[in-house]
This record gives C-alpha cells, sequence and structure tokens, in this order.
C-alpha cells in the first residue's frame, strides 16, 4: 500500500512559477514510476509529467516541454513538478500518481495509486 500526499499548489499569476510535491508513504517508493495528471473542470484526467523509478527516465506532454520539470528523491521518498512560466490554461487539480508496471505512470488506467489532488489556479 502506498499512500501520496501533495503540496505546493495555489493561486499564481500568469508566468509565474510553482514547485509542486508529492510525499509518498510505505519503503517501496522506489520500485514506482511516479507520474503528474492534472484534471480541468469538465475535461479528463491526463498526464502532465513522469518519472521512471530509478529517475533516469522522464517525459512530458507536449503542452508543458520547456516549462515543466519532474524529479524524484527516492531518499526521501518525494517527487516534485517545477513549473514555470504558468499559464492560464495550465489551471487544473493536480494529481499524483504511482506506478508498479512497465508504462511509467503515464496512463491513466494503469496507475496503482493516487493522491487527493492539489488546486493549481493560474490568473491572466
Amino acid at each position: 500500500q502506498v499512500q501520496l500526499v501533495e503540496s505546493g499548489g495555489g493561486l499564481v499569476q500568469a508566468g509565474g512559477s510553482l514547485r509542486l510535491s508529492c510525499a509518498a508513504s510505505g519503503r517501496t517508493f522506489s520500485s514506482y514510476a511516479m507520474g503528474w495528471f492534472r484534471q480541468a473542470p469538465g475535461k479528463e484526467r491526463d498526464a502532465v509529467a513522469a518519472i521512471s523509478a530509478s529517475g533516469g527516465i522522464t517525459y512530458y506532454a507536449d503542452s508543458v516541454k520547456g516549462r515543466f520539470t519532474i524529479s524524484r528523491d527516492n531518499a526521501k521518498n518525494t517527487v516534485y513538478l517545477q513549473m514555470n512560466s504558468l499559464k492560464p490554461e495550465d489551471t487544473a487539480v493536480y494529481y499524483c500518481a504511482a506506478d508498479k508496471g512497465p508504462y511509467g505512470a503515464r496512463r491513466t488506467n494503469d496507475i496503482d495509486y493516487w493522491g487527493q489532488g492539489t488546486q493549481v489556479t493560474v490568473s491572466s
């Protein structure tokens, strides 16, 4: 069992930055690929970024490439999402996700554990 707790969301102006954190419980964190997903009102939950269990492979949605950076600290059981140059269209609830399988926390149907979500609002 893995419990995920996100923090770091909030309200920011366009062009600003936020850093999301996701703290995981349990001693098996380093065996999970981790991802960040987001869901805006009336839209599906989509993958934003993902990182392999070792941290050596990362994935980014086209909409955030060059602006967002995912990283992890396996010693602290924590995954981060640094978000720069934020845009109003980045407004959503952001969810941390853990995936034990081979697809690297990029597909909602493959996720084993979800966090409760944290709201990110970007004003224009």
